[in-house]
């Protein structure tokens, strides 16, 4: 039995939206409490830049968590320890929290970051939406299933995540 929780969720959303920031921040939540987190972003234009402030990767990976970058030409992974090569086979083997930015294919439970407007087109995918205070929700017709969260209250979204993250 792991001693690992192997919870993992996605995030979703526009570019601009907010999805790196609330993911950094819960990643440093995590790993404040000596949790192991991995965080997979999704490039799916095959532009990303490495090493360089202000980049998604670099934020991502300065918050002490392992980061992984996928794109469809290549993987990269950024690890804050020496990785064997049977441990980079596996990648986000060994994790309490695995956050993915992106990938809307993967079936796993999805929180829709927005701001300023939802666009209804990423519904289908969404179990919660992260909004501010930008969205007036009565402008829109929402599933009633859709859990509401506030985007300026990380607490708040990891709760949801523990109630309702995949366990691998």
């Amino acid at each position: 039995m792991s001693k690992f929780k192997k919870l993992a969720v996605a995030f979703t959303g526009p570019s601009n939206s907010g999805k790196t920031t609330i993911i950094e921040k819960i990643a440093k939540i995590l790993i404040a409490k000596d949790f192991k987190v991995t965080i997979i972003k999704n490039d799916p234009k095959d532009k990303a830049i490495f090493d360089y402030p202000k980049k998604d990767s670099f934020r991502f990976s300065a918050t002490g968590a392992d980061v992984i970058v996928t794109s469809p030409t290549r993987t990269t992974f950024f690890s804050k320890e020496h990785r064997e090569f049977s441990e980079l086979v596996k990648l986000a083997g060994d994790f309490d929290y695995l956050l993915v930015e992106g990938l809307k294919n993967l079936p796993l439970p999805r929180i829709g970051v927005f701001r300023n407007k939802i666009d209804l087109d990423y519904l289908p995918v969404l179990q919660s939406l992260a909004i501010d205070n930008t969205i007036n929700l009565k402008d829109y017709e929402l599933p009633q299933n859709l859990t509401i969260l506030d985007l300026n209250n990380p607490q708040e979204i990891l709760d949801w995540i523990e109630k309702n993250g995949q366990k691998f």
